[in-house]
């Protein structure tokens, strides 16, 4: 009797009609028999059962909910602060609670036998005394740093959060590709990664299976708070600040688990002590979780030409004062030389074999390893790349595979006979496929997995899943993001549903205090709203030429003639390109906005976002007239929406009072300048109106004047009503009172700085006359607001 021939999984499913196993290639979806593995199997089920129109829209989900997120990476330019969209491959990766176990279980040894080399490296050394390092493996490396030998962390430990970089051989078994214990990315990206996907793919059913990611942050959080501690001591996030290419990770990490985002700049060390600089003044820092290379941690006695980092910060480890995640100088773990090592040493040290072996490697730091290369250096090369065809790639210990110094027979023979550093080869390993959305059906793609290992009380936890690197095409080694590569949510499914998990921890809630506000960041939120406002008043007088030019006829209206003077004095030509008048102010407030990226909502960045895109799309042709007014209409309503939704959902806290002061004085600022142009003795016919429509007040003096306008009643209006938001008095006073809710508003009795300039200011508005506030006066109201804000850096922001 016959056996009937299994049905092809194309049959049941068309969208796997050109997803296959690939010869000698492992595959995620499919087991080595062809046959699907059954953790996929409800989702494929579900997808199939989906139209192509419906999977586009489930995309299409996903795409719009990490662009309003303002989601990025910045890919390596000549342009330090170019952003691309977040590359996600919708189609998750997937895996079983219990291969994933298996995998910790591998991963939990390898952390603490990194843990143990790193601290020997900088310990006893006995490692490399006993023969089982090369002593110039680890002397000639640029990440071990001799300054911090002898250092014993406070906590004890070296390593609190570590990354593994994975990929499944031919054979199906694991492999260890690379250990990340520097700064270690990508945690992160892996929450935003599952926030995307929950809206591809929001039904209940296979999400009700797959492991929560919370609980592993929550751990590690808890874990950073337990470790030890100088009195009052803040746990912060350190960063090289917004031109690194995770910068975006940073302040979203820093917002979900509500740390303090700083940079380098932010800290002093005195006696010892890490200390932050606050608009309160200094404040101890205990724990830093260090986004930043420790190279560039503390120009004092590591690289003396960083401008990243914060002198003195190596004598404040070394007095214990502070506990850095993870601990300077291991980031020498990442040399790929030493991954050829690590089965050797994982005998001697912990008494068994790695459970999770690393990629074949080979550091050719011998002669004859050495002569060898040398004197194949010929064939090594194809053109100007490195040759495939040997079973291992060639590279440097302190650097990249393809490392533009080396990409010559001569140069690399040369830089052999140097000794400057030493050669690594690492096995060409061909990585297992999973599943890639293509157009309108599935297609194998090569991938690897990023986990992410903590360490707590109870021991070493995994972040379940979430992060897998996708190649480009077919090209197994396109996997970066900077080559083209996606990234992917990873899975990791149980048998039955999971609980849920948060951030909260219900036994021990407690309503924490006011969060101090960095001088770095008062100071942004500061000039971001000088910058918001300044934009909003060029437009407001930009419209206003253009809407007179548009009933004019001719640019030698007195009026026309006024505003464009005006405009000069804040160097704009009212006949240039909008776009060229405004991208200035604006793009100084997003520099701004970003720097405190970890303290604006999704809804204030997205209104920013879309406001600096708005005037990117205007076209630069504007017809001058009704045009461009309707045009500058339109990005007005755009700019007040935005300061409406950022200031008004601001909790009134320091970082509200610093932006605030910054609206104001700017407003009040031209306010008074407006005033001088438009609303002098010798002001003409019409000029009043003009100063009006840009105080937005042109109702107001209808209502409360019932005549037309003049001189004297738009002066009182715009300068000297108290309950004008738009007049010179009013935000003069709401200065005040914010002033004197601002750190040391009263010391001994005695105002701030601040207040001392605020005070006279308000008393002399509040008793003058219209008639008293000609040009000089306006002009002396123009130095005082200066002053003040002079006073406000001198006292807080620096």
């Amino acid at each position: 009797m016959t056996t009937p021939a299994k049905e092809p999984l194309s049959a049941t499913y068309p969208l796997l009609r050109d997803y296959a196993l690939q010869s000698g290639v492992a595959d995620e979806l499919l087991d080595p028999n062809g046959v699907m593995r059954p953790v996929w199997g409800p989702f494929i089920e579900q997808l199939s059962q989906l139209s192509q129109p419906e999977i586009t829209a489930c995309f299409a989900r996903g795409d719009q909910y990490l662009r309003d997120a303002g989601v990025f990476f910045r890919q390596y330019s000549t342009d330090p602060h170019q952003e691309r969209d977040w590359p996600l491959s919708h189609i998750p990766v997937i895996m079983h609670e219990g291969e994933w176990a298996e995998i910790c279980e591998g991963l939990t040894q390898r952390a603490e036998l990194l843990e143990r080399v790193v601290a020997d490296l900088y310990g006893d050394a006995t490692l490399v005394r006993d023969g089982h390092l090369p002593a110039e493996l680890v002397a000639q490396n640029p990440e071990w740093h001799r300054p911090l030998v002898g250092l014993t962390p406070a906590s004890g430990h070296h390593l609190h959060f570590l990354a593994f970089e994975i990929g499944r051989s031919p054979d199906g078994s694991w492999l260890v590709l690379g250990d990340r214990t520097q700064a270690p990315s990508g945690a992160g990206f892996a929450l935003e990664n599952r926030m995307a996907t929950v809206r591809v793919f929001p039904e209940p059913f296979p999400q009700s299976k797959v492991q929560r990611l919370a609980g592993f942050f929550r751990a590690f959080r808890d874990a950073m708070d337990d470790l030890p501690s100088t009195e009052g001591g803040r746990t912060a996030i350190l960063t090289p600040g917004p031109g690194n290419d995770t910068y975006f990770e940073h302040t979203y990490i820093a917002r979900y688990l509500g740390l303090t985002l700083l940079e380098g700049a932010d800290l002093l060390v005195q006696d010892g002590t890490v200390q932050m600089r606050t608009v309160s003044g200094p404040k101890p820092v205990s724990v830093l979780w260090r986004r930043l290379d420790a190279s560039y941690a503390d120009p004092l006695e590591l690289d003396e030409t960083s401008h990243l980092g914060t002198p003195g910060l190596v004598d404040a480890v070394r007095q214990s004062n502070v506990n850095l995640v993870n601990s300077l100088g291991s980031g020498i773990l990442e040399t790929r030389a030493l991954m050829a090592f690590l089965p050797q040493i994982a005998d001697v040290v912990l008494g068994e074999h790695l459970k999770t072996p690393n990629l074949a490697t080979w550091w050719c730091g011998q002669a004859a390893e050495r002569d060898y290369v040398k004197a194949n250096a010929e064939d090594l090369f194809i053109g100007e790349a490195f040759s495939r065809a040997l079973p291992f790639d060639i590279g440097r210990t302190d650097g990249p595979k393809q490392d533009p110094a080396l990409q010559t027979p001569e140069a690399l023979s040369n830089w052999i006979d140097t000794g400057a550093g030493q050669l690594v080869g690492q096995e060409a390993v061909t990585l297992s496929t999973t599943p890639v959305w293509d157009s309108d059906r599935l297609v194998p793609r090569p991938m690897s997995i990023r986990v992410f290992a903590a360490r707590t009380a109870e021991g070493w936890v995994f972040l379940p899943g979430g992060y897998a690197r996708i190649g480009r095409g077919g090209d197994a080694t396109a996997l970066s993001m900077q080559q083209g590569g996606s990234v992917a949510d990873v899975w990791v499914m149980r048998d039955s549903s999971v609980r849920q998990e948060t951030l909260f921890d219900a036994k021990n809630f407690r309503r924490q205090g006011p969060s101090v506000l960095p001088s770095r960041a008062a100071d942004n939120l500061f000039w971001l709203g000088r910058y918001i406002e300044r934009a909003e008043g060029v437009i407001r007088l930009l419209r206003g030429y253009h809407l007179r030019l548009a009933e004019a006829g001719y640019d030698q209206d007195p009026r026309l003639v006024q505003i464009a003077e005006q405009l000069r004095l804040l160097s704009l030509d009212p006949d240039e390109a909008v776009i060229t008048a405004l991208n200035p102010p604006l793009s100084a407030a997003r520099v701004s906005a970003g720097k405190v990226r970890d303290r604006f909502s999704i809804d204030g960045w997205a209104a920013l976002a879309d406001l600096t895109n708005s005037l990117r799309d205007l076209t630069p042709d504007l017809a001058r007239g009704d045009d461009t007014a309707r045009a500058l209409g339109i990005l007005l309503r755009k700019i007040t929406g935005f300061k409406g939704l950022v200031h008004e959902n601001m909790h009134r806290t320091s970082g509200w009072r610093f932006l605030t002061l910054g609206r104001a004085i700017e407003r009040a600022d031209g306010a008074a300048g407006v005033l001088m142009a438009f609303a002098g003795n010798d002001a003409g016919p019409g000029f009043p109106d003009v100063a009006l429509e840009y105080a937005d007040s042109v109702i107001t003096h209808q209502r409360r004047y019932r005549i037309d306008p003049t001189n004297e009643t738009v002066t009182d209006l715009l300068a000297l009503d108290a309950s004008n938001p738009r007049a010179i008095l009013f935000q003069v006073t709401a200065m005040r009172r914010i002033a004197e809710d601002l750190p040391n508003a009263r010391i001994s009795g005695r105002v701030s700085p601040v207040l001392r300039a605020l005070l006279p200011l308000e008393a002399q508005l509040s008793v003058a006359s219209p008639s008293e506030m000609n040009a000089r006066r306006l002009e002396r109201v123009r130095i005082r607001l200066s002053e003040v804000s002079d006073r406000l850096t001198t006292n807080y922001l620096i």
